[in-house]
């Protein structure tokens, strides 16, 4: 449990003045349900979403300009000293020197040495740069979240869960996922930095490890209580301090490929038995799923989740962090036509895109990641958190990782 502590509260005018007072909103409105906490990227310090809609951490930023005028400044930092090595032959030694200058307290940086042992890693064979580009859909309402596996682009659709009781557990191998590559010795790779933009103002996405996934089936159709067997393989040790620990891991229901028919339901109708929805959490015993009310109609791309409850994940029950695995699952009511798989994920980070058709750089190198860990054969994919309007929206960018 120690990890949900994660320092002082944030210096909320800083906070504010960076990321300007609606976007900062927007992400406590979006994480404010979530049960951990989650690194926000962007925000140069160690910053968290925490449970409760607070933030907690450092930032080094925000007392005097924005994060487009810091920018700027740093831009042009970064520019005079460029302008200053050119004559020199030495690139590695001049990329060190200008990451000294912006901030002279990070030479080690988690599992790295020093800013030198990252940059060796990355030059020498062990670093990966992964595009995307994802075109989602229009949501039946300003609230709803969207499952981007599904959607066209790059990487190109990812196909629905297995059906019960065995389900998916997908790797980086599995049509769907970002591609990420095992380059170092085991579970050693590293979130480094990327590049995201947005074709609507606001829009946020969370990058995670898609780590289970099954269909419903008859547990939608005909609201049939349906046992589930198989589990993730990545972030199943319950020791709180282990890198694969399984707080944090979340689980939503998605639709893969059919719209749902207009009926009221929700999951988690309990009872006794094997009834409703019912999961293990970090110390592997049985919980019941808080109720979570589904979406009438829910689309094809669509999280199925109402969108007055601003969320993209299903409630745990108190107490708990995380899920390892999923053994039961029962609609309220029999939905008669649609798909929904239940998908287990692990979050990396939240990137938020405060500006339209801009593409914005977000660091995990000295923000609040510091080279978070990304296992092998991680399927790497976006959730579209709630969305600040129903409009389809396309996003791209580029991803870079480092192994060690």
């Amino acid at each position: 449990m120690h990890k949900l502590n994660r320092g002082k509260s944030t210096h909320s005018d800083k906070l504010t003045r960076w990321l300007g007072a609606e976007q900062v909103q927007r992400i406590s409105d979006q994480t404010k349900d979530f049960y951990y906490p989650i690194p926000l990227h962007g925000v140069p310090g160690n910053v968290y979403a925490m449970p409760g809609g607070d933030f907690a951490g450092e930032i080094a930023v925000g007392a005097y300009m924005t994060k487009e005028d810091s920018a700027r400044v740093v831009m042009k930092k970064l520019l005079a000293k460029a302008a200053a090595k050119a004559k020199q032959n030495k690139a590695l030694g001049m990329l060190m020197d200008m990451i000294r200058a912006e901030n002279k307290t990070l030479y080690s940086v988690g599992a790295f040495a020093s800013i030198d042992a990252v940059i060796a890693a990355y030059t020498s064979g062990k670093g990966q740069a992964m595009n995307f580009a994802k075109t989602g859909v229009a949501a039946s309402a300003i609230g709803n979240s969207m499952d981007l596996w599904t959607r066209v682009g790059q990487p190109s659709a990812g196909a629905a869960g297995a059906a019960a009781p065995g389900g998916t557990a997908p790797t980086s191998a599995t049509t769907g996922a970002l591609g990420f590559r095992n380059l170092g010795t085991a579970n050693t790779g590293h979130y480094l930095n990327w590049t995201l933009g947005a074709s609507v103002i606001n829009n946020s996405l969370l990058l995670y490890d898609r780590i289970f996934a099954v269909a419903c089936g008859a547990a939608l159709t005909t609201a049939t209580s349906t046992a589930v067997t198989g589990v993730p393989t990545r972030y199943q040790s319950g020791t709180s301090s282990a890198q694969d620990y399984i707080g944090g891991n979340f689980c939503f229901p998605a639709n893969p490929t059919t719209v749902l028919a207009a009926t009221a339901h929700n999951w988690a109708v309990g009872g006794a038995g094997p009834v409703g929805m019912i999961y293990l959490d970090q110390a592997s015993a049985s919980s019941n799923m808080p109720v979570l009310t589904g979406l009438s109609a829910c689309p094809v791309g669509g999280i199925d989740t109402a969108a007055s409850q601003l969320s993209w994940f299903a409630p745990l029950a108190a107490g708990d962090v995380g899920i390892k695995a999923l053994t039961n699952m029962q609609s309220s009511a029999a939905v008669a036509t649609g798909t929904i798989d239940w998908v287990i994920g692990h979050p990396i980070a939240i990137n938020a895109c405060p500006i339209a058709n801009m593409a914005c750089l977000d660091d995990g190198l000295y923000t609040s990641l510091n080279l978070t860990a990304i296992f092998d054969d991680a399927c790497l994919s976006f959730i579209e958190l709630p969305k600040p309007a129903t409009t389809a929206t396309t996003y791209g960018g580029l991803l870079r990782c480092v192994s060690e």
